[in-house]
């Protein structure tokens, strides 16, 4: 295969994704790109884990991940190419605007051709990425780029700190509020069904969910369940931590249909809050669509404000 031709300004390396170690990598360059500037263009490593097991599961992590290196070793900088065409960069703050964003983007760009050859309808989308309302140098290289802003913010981002009691929210008679077990993968992809289909985070068997709870970062006592008396898990929530900057995430957060309007969402939600604080987390963060106020009314109700938003743009290829 060709390989990009641009050049980083700066001695790096860049190959395809090849293992665990590198997700772990992956991680450590997000919290470690969070530490060094306190900027929440960062994602966190819970953004990253369920857009990578959409990659390894539905994908392959091995054609749609690249990597740079420097000449020491350390990864500096990664891109993935997703599903619907959706491309997103992340690299550390001593290596940006040296040359890897632009490599990055004339990989996926070679990615995406490529696979359109082998399926025009499937990868028949425009080349799309996303950028907070605040990070102006990633809309400034996206629009030099051919990128265009769709006209809207599609996201909103949200924050909670951590420095006051949890308030308690009892579930209703007869549910338990708990982390899932280690047994129950399949009831636990079903919720996810649930909720979520026929969008592709919906798109989880029970294999790919046993996949995801032995992914690294992931932490059963943080994956939160509302188990319903007939043994159905109602609602849920995935929680995520980063130590280095003691920031946990929540993501996916859902309650299947047939249950909403119970308060189970807000138990789950305030249970897995107060396990983050008792680990030593001093903020949570929450994303969801601008579109979406039901979900914006829960997450304002257990504490969260709005921070920053986020916003697609596309590119014609």
């Amino acid at each position: 295969m060709n390989e990009p031709q641009s050049t980083p300004r700066c001695p790096v390396n860049s190959r395809y994704y090849q293992s665990e170690s590198d997700l772990i990598d992956m991680q450590q360059l997000l919290m470690a790109g969070r530490l060094r500037t306190g900027d929440w263009r960062y994602w966190h490593v819970g953004e990253l884990a369920w857009d990578w097991l959409m990659v390894a599961c539905h994908l392959s992590a091995r054609e749609h991940i690249r990597l740079w290196h420097n000449i020491a070793g350390e990864l500096v900088g990664y891109a993935m190419l997703g599903e619907d065409s959706a491309f997103n960069w992340q690299v550390l703050p001593e290596y940006e605007w040296q040359g890897i964003e632009e490599q990055a983007l004339a990989w996926a760009a070679m990615r995406l051709a490529k696979l359109r050859q082998t399926d025009a309808v499937l990868w028949s989308k425009s080349l799309v990425a996303t950028a907070r309302q605040d990070d102006e140098r990633r809309i400034a290289f996206l629009q030099q780029h051919g990128f265009h802003y769709g006209g809207e913010w599609i996201e909103v981002n949200m924050l909670r700190r951590l420095d006051a009691t949890i308030p308690q929210c009892p579930a209703p008679d007869g549910y338990r509020v708990r982390a899932v077990e280690a047994n129950e993968t399949a009831e636990r992809a079903a919720a996810q069904r649930a909720v979520w289909q026929p969008w592709t985070v919906g798109d989880v068997s029970a294999e790919d969910y046993a996949r995801f709870m032995q992914q690294p970062g992931y932490e059963r006592e943080f994956d939160i369940v509302a188990v319903a008396p007939d043994g159905v898990i109602a609602a849920y929530v995935n929680g995520w931590l980063d130590p280095v900057n003691h920031i946990g995430d929540f993501g996916p957060v859902g309650t299947s249909p047939n249950y909403r309007r119970r308060g189970l969402g807000r138990a789950v939600l305030l249970e897995c809050l107060r396990r983050m604080q008792a680990s030593g987390m001093d903020r949570v963060c929450v994303s969801t669509s601008v579109s979406n106020a039901a979900a914006r009314r829960l997450y304002e109700s257990v504490g969260f404000h709005m921070a920053n938003t986020t916003g697609d743009y596309t590119r014609a290829e």
